[in-house]
């Protein structure tokens, strides 16, 4: 039995689209996931996908300490264009840490530590999210190979784990901006991420 269930299916017109969302929750965590559907997923070809972690300060209030949130309209504008993917929002604000401790990170970033050593003051790992969950939500909808929006190597090796072939790795990149650009570059040089930004 999975440690995840589909609770609810409904319609969810955006505007970038119309996309079926499916309301999950973590057996284990009690946690809320959504996966964000769009056309025929389950038919054995390779899913275009973006496993997107909240970010409440990015994806709603539109801070420009990161690329969250213009990274989620990058891909629900790409999957709807291609007319077929998943975009899967999952609750792991703060790489897994949570909002209250993200922003006391942001203060330790204001002293000067980049966004790994403020994490790490904090008594955290530099990444705390787990990606079980989500590779349990895309077997269940019926998903064995990705094409997977992302500049993480983590969340690949994460999926991977998991059961799920990652057949294609399609780059995301934003344009940086004076109040992101050291966490870009963090990201990219202590985190192992590919380029993660337009130069």
């Amino acid at each position: 039995m999975s440690d995840v269930v589909c609770e609810v299916i409904a319609q969810l017109p955006t505007k970038y689209g119309t996309f079926e969302a499916h309301g999950y929750v973590d057996q284990r965590s009690g946690e809320h996931h959504v996966a964000l559907v769009k056309g025929d997923i389950a038919d054995g070809e390779p899913v275009l996908c973006r496993v997107h972690s909240e970010c409440l300060t990015g994806d709603t209030f539109g801070s420009l300490r990161c690329d969250c949130g213009k990274q989620r309209s990058r891909a629900m504008r790409q999957i709807e264009k291609e007319g077929r993917g998943v975009f899967l929002y999952m609750r792991q604000e703060g790489r897994g840490i949570g909002l209250i401790n993200k922003l006391k990170a942001y203060v330790l970033q204001e002293q000067g530590m980049d966004t790994v050593e403020a994490n790490l003051a904090l008594g955290f790992k530099d990444d705390e999210r787990d990606y079980s969950a989500g590779a349990m939500i895309l077997q269940d909808l019926g998903i064995k190979k990705l094409r997977l929006m992302t500049n993480n190597p983590t969340k690949i090796d994460g999926l991977n784990e998991y059961g799920l072939e990652i057949v294609e790795r399609v780059p995301i990149q934003m344009p940086i901006n004076p109040f992101d650009k050291y966490y870009m570059q963090t990201k990219q040089k202590k985190m192992g991420h590919m380029t993660t930004y337009e130069v």
